[in-house]
């Protein structure tokens, strides 16, 4: 990881809601924060480490994921440009350990502030503890409709929903079976089953590493259906 004093503004413009800030909030933000530069493909935070920065990511996606005992995997969210990790956010209010792990997906431009000033900004600048709190409300929503969905939705809608969504609009998603197992936090085997069932129906062509959408149409209304 690189690492490089944080003293342009720039980064500032992909975090609109902290324009309010006091020159002297500026000031300690610029002087006290540190860029870093991560490739793709590495581990940001691992479970069982302490939570010693706030990240806020500037450029690139930032996935977090759990692992359970039995080695089970789910994506729980991803943290892109302009976004931070509210599982970080969570260990630094709570003094914790992280419970699970972010990996870079692409390379990564982050700003990293130390706990020491994350806590001084929170207890004396209403805009960033705003701004904090935000982010963080949001995302937990989200978490509890991930929640929902891994108790209470059947797994085919569940997954034409993450093909439709891991597509961008496009026809196809580049991901082996077993990372879609990991997107939905069930058995490989699961997957691949699921999805041999949409290729006989003609929704969708497998290839190795490739899912290549044939009847998006059918995905939706699939996805629509729980």
């Amino acid at each position: 990881m690189s690492l490089m004093n944080s003293n342009s503004q720039d980064w500032l413009e992909r975090f609109p809601a902290l324009d309010n800030l006091s020159p002297d909030e500026r000031r300690l933000l610029r002087e006290r924060s540190q860029t870093a530069q991560l490739p793709a493909n590495v581990t940001a935070f691992s479970a069982g480490s302490a939570a010693e920065n706030y990240l806020l990511v500037v450029e690139g996606v930032v996935r977090v994921q759990q692992v359970s005992e039995s080695g089970r995997e789910i994506v729980l969210y991803r943290v892109g440009g302009g976004e931070t990790c509210i599982l970080t956010t969570a260990c630094l209010l709570a003094h914790e350990q992280y419970m699970a792990e972010g990996i870079t997906e692409t390379p990564v431009t982050a700003v990293i502030l130390p706990k020491s000033a994350f806590d001084q900004l929170l207890a004396g600048s209403q805009v960033f503890r705003d701004f904090v709190f935000s982010a963080y409300s949001s995302r937990i929503t989200d978490l509890l409709l991930l929640v929902e969905e891994v108790a209470f939705t059947r797994i085919d809608s569940r997954l034409a929903q993450r093909l439709l969504d891991l597509s961008g609009g496009g026809a196809e998603v580049r991901l082996t079976h077993q990372e879609l197992a990991v997107e939905l936090g069930t058995a490989r085997e699961v997957i691949s089953r699921q999805l041999k069932e949409f290729e006989r129906c003609g929704w969708l062509r497998l290839e190795r590493g490739l899912v290549s959408i044939q009847q998006r149409d059918a995905l939706e209304n699939l996805a629509s259906h729980d």
